[in-house]
């Protein structure tokens, strides 16, 4: 029986979808060993959460560094580390195309809307000055493109008539949590083929 994927995690905040990675690997749900954590802000709260894990955690600040040589440091960690699957959770840095090229293995992004719609930032505020009734959290495959990759898992969330951004966001993180760790269990698994853009997931999760 083959080892499983091992798995970095890329972080600039507070680290919540890291934490329902973290409980993932801990039921054995996730089908992957989180190998390593980075983060681009030193200061960042799951730092602290990959710490109380037991887990290695990184700081690899980007302030002051042109784009390549930051990222060429994040693949010496990734790379030293053995990771052979990578997880944007909540990473607030737009990747370059020669990094997602190059990054061992598949990467994942987990993003709060119902992508194609709202991609980028404050998508939570775009939804609602939109006046959608269903918002909701995505999981896709990153490509050079920003939030353009192949979706690997949605989960709707209906917007109530009185929902403001943070009750919002809220209940669509909420779904994120639910969504993250199953689709890192589809792409580790490697049980899955893509048809253009579409994911075709080949087992039952």
């Amino acid at each position: 029986m083959s080892a499983p994927p091992r798995l970095g995690v890329l972080i600039s905040g507070r680290g919540s979808n890291l934490q329902a990675l973290i409980e993932a690997a801990a039921a054995g749900t996730l089908g992957a060993e989180i190998a390593l954590v980075v983060s681009n802000v030193a200061g960042a709260a799951g730092l602290e959460r990959a710490r109380a894990a037991s887990l290695p955690a990184h700081v690899c600040e980007h302030r002051g560094l042109p784009r390549a040589e930051h990222e060429a440091r994040v693949l010496e960690i990734l790379r030293a580390g053995g990771v052979n699957l990578v997880a944007l959770a909540g990473y607030m840095r737009l990747l370059s195309g020669a990094f997602v090229h190059a990054v061992p293995g598949p990467v994942l992004n987990v993003h709060p809307s119902l992508l194609p719609a709202f991609p980028g930032v404050n998508a939570q505020e775009q939804a609602l000055a939109h006046g959608v009734k269903v918002s909701g959290a995505t999981v896709h495959l990153v490509v050079e493109e920003l939030d353009a990759g192949p979706i690997v898992l949605q989960e709707a969330v209906p917007v109530r008539e009185d929902d403001s951004v943070e009750s919002l966001a809220a209940r669509i993180l909420e779904a994120e949590h639910r969504i993250f760790p199953r689709a890192v269990r589809i792409v580790a698994s490697g049980r899955y083929r893509l048809e253009g853009r579409r994911v075709v997931v080949e087992e039952t999760t």
